[in-house]
């Protein structure tokens, strides 16, 4: 974690850490907060959650419209209506690349064309 960062994008990124490495599963996330895997919109989701920046899972539209507009200093979440991800402090947590990186936290960037980008106000 950046040295300066806000105790809620620690727990973003904690959260985020608990579920990395779990299955995708279409739907996943959203019938209940622990659940065996987690699609995109169900991983972005949880995270936010745990950073105390969101109540209720949300789909990819729904993150079209949360937050702030435009890209945030510490998380930004990229999201159209057929995927969402998000960067936390610079890295990529995208169910995208899971399965040849074991892990949705992805070091490369990726094309951000067609999304919607927003973040967390004051992050």
């Amino acid at each position: 974690m950046p040295k300066g960062a806000p105790r809620s994008v620690a727990l973003v990124v904690a959260a985020a850490n608990e579920i990395a490495t779990k299955p995708y599963k279409w739907g996943g996330g959203h019938g209940a907060w622990k659940d065996s895997g987690y699609d995109c919109s169900g991983s972005v989701s949880f995270a936010l959650a745990g950073g105390r920046l969101l109540d209720s899972p949300l789909d990819s539209s729904g993150l079209t419209r949360y937050g702030a507009g435009g890209a945030g200093r510490w998380i930004t979440i990229h999201s159209n209506p057929g995927h969402v991800f998000m960067t936390v402090a610079g890295l990529r947590f995208d169910t995208s690349g899971q399965g040849s990186a074991g892990t949705r936290w992805q070091p490369a960037s990726r094309s951000t064309g067609g999304f919607t980008v927003r973040h967390p106000p004051g992050l």
